[in-house]
C-alpha cells in the first residue's frame, strides 16, 4: 500500500526517523550516566514504546504515561513498571490499586499533604513521589516548601521519592539555556531530596526531565532517571529549540487538496483544525509556522515556505510560497503537513501509518486514547 492510497486527512510516522530520535536521546542519556524512564503521553503505541525500551545505550526502568487509560493499555501489553506523571486525585486511588494488584507496579505522585494521608491509609498496593516545582509553576511544591518533610512523613513507608519536569524549558532558546534549566531543575530536585533524607526519609528515586533538559544537561549526579517524551516524535517547535534536528520531525499529517484559489496563490486541504489541532506553539519561537508546514507526498520541503494560515473544523487554507507553483496542485493531489505541538495533533488520529523513509506502508500500529 502506498500512502497515495491512504483515506485522508490520516497520521503518518516516519520509522526512520523516529529510529534516530530515539538513538539520539539515549546517546545523550547513557552519557550522563542515569536511567531513561520515556514519557509516553505522546506516542500512546505500545510498537513505538517497544522501540524505545529495545535501544541499549541508556538503561530503561520503565515508562511514564499521563493518563491511567495509558497505564492500562501498557500493562496489558507487558510493561508494567509505569510512573502515572500526573497528580493523584483520591477517588483514582482504587484504580491504581486495581492494576497493581493484577501485576502492574504503577507509581503515583503528590504534592498535597491531605492526598499522602489518603494514600498512606489505602489498603491497596500504592507508592508515591512527591512532585517538586522547579519553575514550571505549575503541579508541585518548592524544594524550600515548609510542607514537603510533612508530606514525606504522611507518606511513611510509601514515599520512593521525588519528581520534578522542567517544562518551562520550552521557552528556552538556546542549548546553553536549556542546559541551565536543566542544572536549576536538578538543583531543585536535589534539595527535596536532601531535606526528606535530613529528616530520615529514604527517597530512592529522583526522577527529573524534559526534552531539552534530558538532551542538553551538563550533568545529572544525584539523579537517578529522566523522562522525555516529545523527542521521539519531534515537530515544527522542538526543532526550533533543538531538542530534535531539523529534519527530526517523524510524524506528519497526509491530506488531500479540496480546493485551489489561483488567484490567491493558495490551495485548500482537507486537514483542518480537527486533523491538525489549532495549537499555535511556533507563534512564540524564533519562527512562527502558523497551523503547520506543507511538505511534498515524501515528507521533503520542496514547496518552500508554504504554511497552513488558517485552520478552519475540516479546511486547511494553504498559502503557497511564492516560489511554488500551484498547477500541479489538482483535486486529489497530496501532501504532508508538518505540526507545531505533535502531542495535540496524534492526539485527534486512532493510529499511525508507518513508513520507512518512503511511500510505501509497511506497517499500521493503533494508539491509544481517553483518559
Amino acid at each position: 500500500m502506498k500512502l497515495s492510497d491512504l483515506p485522508t486527512p490520516c497520521l503518518v510516522l516516519d520509522r526512520q526517523v523516529l529510529a534516530r530520535n530515539i538513538d539520539r536521546m539515549a546517546q545523550a542519556v547513557g552519557r550522563l550516566g542515569v536511567a531513561l524512564r520515556p514519557h509516553m503521553k505522546t506516542a500512546k503505541s505500545i510498537d513505538v514504546a517497544r522501540m524505545v525500551l529495545a535501544n541499549q545505550a541508556a538503561p530503561c526502568t520503565g515508562i511514564t504515561v499521563s493518563t491511567l487509560a495509558e497505564a492500562e493499555y501498557f500493562s496489558a501489553h507487558g510493561i508494567t513498571d509505569i510512573l502515572y506523571a500526573v497528580g493523584i486525585t483520591p477517588q483514582k486511588l482504587d484504580q491504581v490499586a486495581k492494576l497493581n494488584e493484577a501485576g502492574a507496579d504503577v507509581k503515583i505522585i503528590t504534592d498535597d499533604l491531605d492526598v499522602a494521608r489518603a494514600i498512606a491509609a489505602h489498603p491497596g498496593k500504592l507508592r508515591a513521589l512527591i512532585e517538586i516545582d522547579c519553575g514550571e509553576m505549575r503541579g508541585g511544591i518548592s524544594a524550600e516548601a515548609p510542607e514537603l518533610e510533612a508530606i514525606g512523613a504522611a507518606l511513611g513507608p510509601r514515599l520512593l521519592g521525588i519528581m520534578t519536569h522542567a517544562g518551562h524549558s520550552y521557552s528556552g532558546r538556546s542549548i546553553p539555556e536549556m542546559a541551565d534549566l536543566a542544572e536549576a531543575e536538578r538543583n531543585a530536585a536535589l534539595t527535596a531530596v536532601r531535606r526528606l533524607r535530613a529528616v530520615g526519609l529514604e527517597c530512592p528515586v529522583v526522577s527529573v526531565g524534559s526534552s531539552p533538559t534530558a538532551l542538553h544537561a551538563r550533568a545529572l549526579g544525584g539523579v537517578t532517571e529522566t523522562r522525555p517524551g516529545v523527542y521521539m516524535f519531534g515537530d515544527l517547535f522542538q526543532a526550533q529549540i533543538a531538542t530534535v534536528e531539523p529534519e527530526g520531525i517523524a510524524v506528519t499529517v497526509l491530506a488531500s487538496v479540496i480546493g485551489r484559489r489561483p488567484a490567491e496563490n493558495r490551495i485548500v486541504i482537507d486537514a483542518g483544525g480537527m486533523a491538525l489541532s489549532k495549537d499555535r506553539a511556533t507563534e512564540s519561537a524564533p519562527h512562527d509556522f502558523k497551523f503547520g508546514l506543507v511538505l511534498d507526498l515524501h515528507g521533503r520541503r520542496t514547496l518552500g515556505h508554504s504554511l497552513v494560515a488558517r485552520a478552519n473544523q475540516e479546511h486547511g487554507v494553504v498559502d503557497l510560497d511564492p516560489a511554488a507553483n500551484i498547477a500541479p496542485f489538482r483535486i486529489g493531489e497530496r501532501v504532508r503537513v508538518a505540526p507545531n505541538h505533535t502531542c495535540m495533533t496524534s492526539a485527534a488520529h486512532d493510529r499511525y501509518h508507518v513508513v520507512d523513509g518512503s511511500d510505501e506502508v509497511v506497517a499500521v500500529w493503533p494508539r491509544i486514547s481517553g483518559w
